[in-house]
């Protein structure tokens, strides 16, 4: 296509938003420096439709403009790139309807936003767009604070200590009954007797 025409293809892109007739995914990409990105674009209706791929970078300049990335030619089979684009870094395939553009080895100078676009009879039609970013190191997502909740204060009672000493046994607790008894009997005996000796005693003296 003639310079020209991509001159008014870019004005006309400036002024227009993407449509839902291209599937362009993803929407937004990031990836490292020296890696590669992939960037897909599917029409929904014309399966023989032509797709371009063009560019606006992220760092602008008086002299930026929509850059004329690649396209896949079906009557050739084969990618034809822009002039300022090498095929070490950009190539461009086509599986069915669907247009795949592959940057390898990306640069930070590479971010920008890529439109998907199909000439129609009159119309343009454009992708949604999707925004690279080129950066030497990924961001990490930060991890969620867990939420401490404060301790209980839980109250220990002290154990009982067990006694110590020997445990009494059924045998034991009966002879200590038996002796107690024993005892008590003895000691009624000798109180009986004694009351029996002092009454004779009594007797005998008044006689």
């Amino acid at each position: 296509m003639q310079p020209r025409l991509w001159l008014l293809l870019a004005a006309q892109l400036a002024a227009l938003h993407g449509s839902t007739a291209l599937h362009q995914m993803p929407g937004s990409l990031m990836v490292k420096t020296n890696e590669t990105a992939v960037l897909s674009c599917e029409p929904k209706t014309s399966s023989s439709t032509r797709i371009y791929w063009l560019r606006q970078r992220t760092i602008l300049s008086p002299n930026s403009h929509y850059e004329f990335l690649a396209f896949w030619d079906t009557m050739q089979l084969r990618a034809v790139l822009g002039q300022e684009v090498g095929h070490e870094v950009l190539t461009v395939s086509q599986s069915g309807p669907r247009s795949t553009l592959s940057l390898t080895r990306a640069k930070p100078s590479d971010s920008g936003t890529y439109f998907c676009m199909t000439v129609g009879n009159p119309q343009l039609t454009f992708g949604k767009g999707t925004h690279l970013k080129v950066v030497d190191v990924l961001p990490t997502t930060a991890q969620p604070t867990k939420k401490t909740s404060p301790k209980k204060r839980v109250c220990r009672f002290p154990n009982p200590q067990p006694r110590q000493g020997p445990s009494c046994s059924p045998i034991i607790l009966g002879l200590l009954v038996a002796g107690i008894l024993v005892l008590l009997v003895s000691l009624s005996v000798t109180v009986h007797l004694h009351c029996r000796w002092r009454r004779a005693r009594l007797r005998f003296v008044k006689q």
